[in-house]
């Protein structure tokens, strides 16, 4: 893939996921965006990015801080007057516990990150996507959209939003160059899923080394599908729907 003069908007991208993708996107060429909180590990990623010949823009913000997402659309257009690549992949877990035991506070957070602050990076970037020749977007869901299982509810609804999210815009820009995917990453080594499942061995789980290039190629011109599901943990692509 020759991703040189692109450029690519990474979300969450100081460690994990976001992290692994921004620096293969990064070696392939794009200019990469890089979203996050931490500037201390934005900093360290510009470094890597730097080692292998590539450039990045460091934007140390909450995704929360949603005024601010739309100054960062306003200052790519200023800039590149176009944007190729988002990648939606910021997120956070929530609690764990039953759905009357959860608080307002503990729920509406999970909801601004996962779902709310990918609507409003669409709404800042998708006139930035449909100026490029080829606009690219994926956004992270789980197996936890479909499966539902008790005690996951803030992050299980969260994910099934996003799949909603992607699927509609998929279908607003079917007659552009725009193409939208999700993507199901399954278990891997990460800070998030460390969280979840605390007695988890993480050697015998993929990393998110491994499930980068294959996000990447979503991300490229040449992929020409929207509106479906990359699943990691079966190397399919297809229509997000509830397991039989």
């Amino acid at each position: 893939m020759n991703l040189k003069d692109r450029v690519a908007l990474v979300t969450g991208a100081s460690r994990g996921i976001g992290r692994a993708v921004s620096l293969e996107l990064a070696r392939h060429g794009a200019h990469v965006v890089a979203l996050a909180r931490t500037q201390g590990a934005l900093e360290e990623l510009d470094d890597e990015i730097r080692d292998l010949g590539g450039t990045a823009t460091l934007v140390p913000l909450s995704l929360t801080d949603f005024d601010a997402l739309d100054r960062l659309g306003e200052a790519i257009a200023a800039r590149w007057g176009k944007l190729d690549i988002l990648f939606g992949n910021a997120g956070i877990l929530g609690p764990l516990s039953p759905l009357g035991h959860i608080s307002p506070a503990e729920w509406q957070p999970v909801l601004d990150i996962n779902v709310t602050a990918n609507w409003r990076l669409i709404r800042a970037m998708d006139g930035l996507l449909r100026l490029s020749d080829a606009g690219r977007a994926a956004f992270v869901s789980s197996g936890a959209a479909h499966k539902c299982t008790a005690y996951w509810g803030p992050y299980s609804v969260s994910k099934a939003a996003v799949e909603a999210l992607a699927r509609t815009y998929a279908a607003e820009t079917t007659k552009t160059a725009v193409k939208v995917m999700l993507v199901n990453p399954g278990p891997l080594r990460t800070r998030m899923r460390a969280e979840a499942m605390p007695g988890e061995n993480p050697q015998i789980l993929r990393t998110p080394e491994e499930i980068a290039p294959e996000i990447v190629r979503l991300l490229s011109p040449e992929w020409a599908q929207s509106g479906l599901i990359y699943d990691f943990p079966t190397g399919t692509i297809k229509a997000p729907q509830a397991p039989a």
